[in-house]
């Protein structure tokens, strides 16, 4: 099978999920949701479903904190270092990302579309003794409530799964206060990511369950800045995330063929 070169499309939302737990949008694909849902429970278990994804975190975890950095020019070796800034993230799962932000200073909210993720991420912050503004809700519920606008937006591993990635991003842009940034990480559409990021990850390695990915609606970098195209932000990037499996660490490359991060910033 070949990588497409064409622009993707809006989804087709897959059937067979039903689901009702405040959370609505056009972006929204219910047996997507459905199948986060179903592992609510398990997202803080390190050796759980979740595993590679606590291996993956790391990474991303240092990079956002390092651009946010150099955008705002904080000091992350300060406690605190974020104080004063506000932080949106999106389709934010368990919390794996908004505690460890919340810790560096960011005043912090997160929403997801599914309720059961956001139960687990509220009651584990709680447990942690950490305030974070958790709720389920899509992109397009804040926007329309004129919510924000935030100093940083993130949307990490969302945009492939959802029904219309351009209405998605483009709205998520538009939650950024101008000097604000906003960091994308998806999969790439390639044939590498196709072997190594779909195959090898869902049936070779079960580091996901099957059927997590659909390798068409893996973005190329240059259709994230097309979608970005018509709202007045700076794109840059893409950077690459890469696993070495003899470190059994995942880490920032130029090689942006399966995992890769963007940047949009609001001047």
């Amino acid at each position: 099978m070949a990588a497409s070169n064409d622009t993707v499309s809006a989804r087709k939302p897959q059937s067979g999920a039903d689901f009702n737990d405040g959370a609505a949008g056009p972006s929204i694909d219910p047996a997507d949701v459905a199948r986060f849902s179903a592992q609510a429970a398990e997202w803080w278990d390190a050796h759980g479903p979740f595993a590679p994804l606590h291996r993956f975190n790391p990474a991303r975890l240092a990079f956002v904190r390092d651009r946010a950095s150099e955008r705002f020019g904080r000091d992350v070796r300060t406690r605190g270092a974020f104080d004063g800034l506000s932080l949106l993230d999106i389709g934010c799962g368990g919390g794996l990302i908004a505690e460890p932000m919340r810790r560096l200073g960011f005043d912090v909210t997160a929403i997801d579309a599914s309720a059961e993720n956001i139960g687990t991420a509220r009651a584990h912050a709680e447990q942690q003794g950490l305030d974070i503004a958790y709720r389920a809700a899509t992109v397009e519920q804040l926007e329309a409530e004129g919510a924000g606008p935030f100093d940083v937006v993130l949307t990490l591993e969302v945009i492939e799964h959802v029904a219309d990635p351009e209405a998605f991003i483009r709205a998520c842009s538009r939650l950024v206060k101008p000097g604000g940034m906003m960091i994308v990480a998806t999969l790439n559409r390639t044939l590498k990511s196709l072997a190594l990021g779909k195959v090898a990850a869902e049936y070779v390695l079960r580091w996901v369950p099957a059927g997590t990915h659909d390798w068409s609606q893996f973005l190329k970098p240059e259709e994230i800045r097309a979608m970005l195209s018509p709202e007045p932000v700076a794109v840059s990037g893409p950077w690459g995330l890469v696993y070495d499996p003899f470190k059994d660490r995942w880490s920032e490359s130029d090689d942006a063929d399966i995992n890769y991060m963007m940047i949009a910033t609001r001047d």
